[in-house]
């Protein structure tokens, strides 16, 4: 792994940010990575959003109490991204670019330069970087581990370099949530690349403390419920298993949505990038809660 820890770390200091942030999110989303920094309680401004989908930017001004607008990537420029003044403020740039063609449930595409595909707007990043006259001191990265699997890796490693060149020193690792306390299976890539001459250590584990049940709503609307053959049939599956009670006692539990042995499950199962699929033959292509009523 280009740019990790080594004998050689010793003569760097660990970076630390000890100006206010100004965030900048490429590929923002609804802004989950900056709310990742409001959680922390980190001195940051909503600088820049870089979105082209108008739900998810309507949902990111709901949520942050913003006003961006709808941005494509490909039409803007590095003058765009309003980079001053990097000795007063720190600038974040997270990068977390379409996973589709990257991930096993779309088809793979792959990131290539000049591909067209979405994986490959990566690239316009680099664009971007080549256009700015003061670098973001930080970059953020999160994406499927798909990113350096062995067809994608060298275009990975073509990012790591290109990075590199520009003075960054990278730090990637994949992590799974349920690592950090978060009752959710999801591994992910994330690369952390610092601009000159600072190393960056990566958290260690945390104990999961808590399982899915533990933050289930008490009342739920009836249009969450699912009410099909299939329910019914992997419910029967799921009492004939011996997984669930024969009197159906008043209980709730979360469940693998898989009429292939299903099973309870503490952790729920990573969202794919073709999440509407309901109930499944598929094992962990999905995460449901059976709710059991006793009989009269």
């Amino acid at each position: 792994m280009d740019g990790q820890l080594s004998i050689f770390d010793c003569y760097f200091k660990p970076f630390k940010i000890t100006k206010p942030i100004r965030l900048i999110e490429l590929f923002g989303g609804i802004g989950s990575q900056a709310m990742a920094l409001r959680n922390i309680g980190a001195d940051f401004e909503h600088y820049r959003l870089v979105e082209w989908d108008k739900y998810p930017v309507a949902s990111y001004n709901a949520i942050h109490g913003t006003s961006f607008e709808p941005t494509d990537i490909t039409k803007i420029h590095g003058a765009d991204l309003g980079i001053v003044d990097t000795m007063e403020y720190c600038y974040i740039m997270t990068y977390s670019f379409p996973c589709q063609d990257l991930s096993v449930a779309g088809k793979m595409a792959g990131m290539q330069k000049g591909s067209g595909t979405r994986s490959g707007l990566l690239w316009e990043v680099e664009r971007l970087l080549n256009e700015v006259e003061e670098l973001p001191q930080v970059l953020l990265m999160e994406n499927v581990p798909q990113v350096h699997s062995a067809k994608n890796m060298p275009d990975f490693q073509r990012w790591i370099d290109f990075l590199a060149g520009k003075g960054y020193a990278n730090f990637w690792q994949d992590l799974n949530a349920r690592d950090f306390e978060v009752p959710q299976n999801r591994q992910r890539c994330f690369m952390v690349s610092v601009l000159g001459g600072k190393i960056y250590k990566f958290p260690e584990k945390k104990p999961l403390k808590t399982v899915m049940k533990d933050y289930l709503l008490d009342q739920v609307e009836d249009k969450y419920y699912i009410t099909s053959e299939k329910a019914k049939k992997l419910i029967d599956t799921l009492i004939l298993d011996g997984k669930i009670p024969t009197d159906r006692q008043t209980d709730r539990q979360t469940i693998d949505l898989c009429l292939n042995k299903p099973r309870i499950i503490g952790r729920a199962n990573c969202i794919k990038a073709r999440y509407d699929d309901g109930i499944s033959n598929l094992k962990a292509d999905g995460s449901g809660v059976c709710e059991c009523t006793r009989l009269s």
